[in-house]
C-alpha cells in the first residue's frame, strides 16, 4: 500500500509537443514526447493542431521559453 501511495503522489514526467517544419516552415508531422526528438526542423509547440499539418506553423503555436518552464515549477510548488 505504501508503494501505491507513492506512485500516486510522484509527479510524472509530462509529455512536450512537437513539430516538424520543412525548410519553408510548413508542418510535416507531430510528435510527444518528453525530450525533444533528435534531428533537424523539431520546434516545440504549445498543442497539436491536426489542420497544421502542411500549412506553415502560427508563430503563436510555439512554446515561450521563457515562460513556459518556470510557471509549471510555480505550480507544482504549491
Amino acid at each position: 500500500t505504501m508503494r501505491f501511495l507513492i506512485f500516486l503522489f510522484t509527479p510524472r514526467p509530462q509529455h512536450r509537443c512537437f513539430a516538424l517544419l520543412d525548410r519553408n516552415g510548413r508542418c510535416q508531422a507531430f510528435k510527444q514526447c518528453n525530450l525533444q526528438p533528435m534531428g533537424e526542423g523539431w520546434v516545440e509547440i504549445e498543442e497539436i493542431r491536426l489542420n497544421w499539418l502542411h500549412q506553415p506553423l502560427p508563430a503563436s503555436a510555439r512554446v515561450q521559453t521563457l515562460g513556459a518552464r518556470p510557471r509549471n515549477r510555480q505550480l507544482l510548488a504549491v
